[in-house]
């Protein structure tokens, strides 16, 4: 889960959503620029399912005593958070092997991107340990599955499935700076194009964080709104049925974000 604050109040926003918007970005990106994405529907479908670990959470949230308000996603206790990411390439796996490789790979590269050893308990550490090895392990039977079927092959070489991950590993970053509404947002870099890779810069226009200036602009159409939903929370709690109770009940809000071309 994550939070957006607005005038209105506070917005939570699930972590599936917040996977949604990055489909959306998905299946609106390409140009001459930035190339095509390739396979078309299984880069999508990761794209838009790589938190589906989190679906389960999402329906039944554990609240942060810290804060009052249920985990955000940067919160969670680390067996939490390893537990999720344990079953989210295997919830995926049924509908295809090669968006389930793309979720495995977001959960790993999370892990080595973001993980500092040196700050964990030594059973934690080694549940991450346990968890990478059966990741790899997952991932290498994929590929290997994958580079001997005539239609994925070509889809499963190193250099492919390193641009696809990234391409996800950069929607889920655009899709962030998007779900929080932010109107200062860091340059996603290392975004990969038809012939290498560039920095994308996002600026909020005239100030507004729900019209986003995108430059170099990666997408086919010469516009592109991403609808998505969240929920006023704008209380914290204590006790967590309830804090479930009001999350059942919160009013739902329509959130838009159109992007435009600089």
């Amino acid at each position: 889960m994550l939070y957006r604050e607005n005038t209105q109040g506070r917005i939570a926003i699930t972590q599936p959503t917040h996977a949604w918007v990055s489909g959306q970005l998905a299946r609106a990106w390409g140009n001459g620029l930035f190339g095509d994405v390739t396979p078309w529907e299984e880069v999508c479908l990761g794209a838009e399912q790589h938190d589906v670990g989190h679906t389960t959470w999402e329906q039944a949230p554990i609240l942060n005593p810290q804060t009052g308000l249920p985990y955000a996603f940067f919160e969670m206790p680390r067996q939490m958070h390893l537990h999720i990411w344990s079953i989210a390439a295997r919830l995926i796996l049924p509908l295809g092997r090669y968006p389930a490789l793309l979720v495995s790979l977001h959960g790993t590269g999370l892990y080595e991107t973001f993980y500092d050893a040196t700050k964990e308990t030594p059973e934690n550490a080694q549940a991450v340990q346990n968890y990478l090895s059966q990741e790899y392990a997952f991932q290498q039977k994929l590929l290997t599955a994958l580079r001997a079927d005539p239609y994925y092959a070509p889809y499963a070489t190193e250099e492919a499935v390193a641009r696809n991950q990234r391409l996800i590993k950069v929607w889920d970053a655009f899709s962030l700076a998007i779900c929080y509404g932010r109107s200062q947002m860091n340059p996603l870099q290392l975004v990969p194009t038809a012939t290498g890779t560039t920095t994308l810069t996002l600026s909020a226009r005239d100030g507004d964080p729900t019209q986003l200036i995108v430059s170099p602009w990666p997408f086919r159409r010469q516009q592109v709104t991403l609808v998505y939903e969240g929920r006023y929370l704008p209380e914290t709690f204590s006790d967590q049925t309830l804090m479930r109770e009001a999350l059942q009940i919160a009013p739902r809000v329509t959130l838009q974000t159109t992007l435009f071309p600089d």
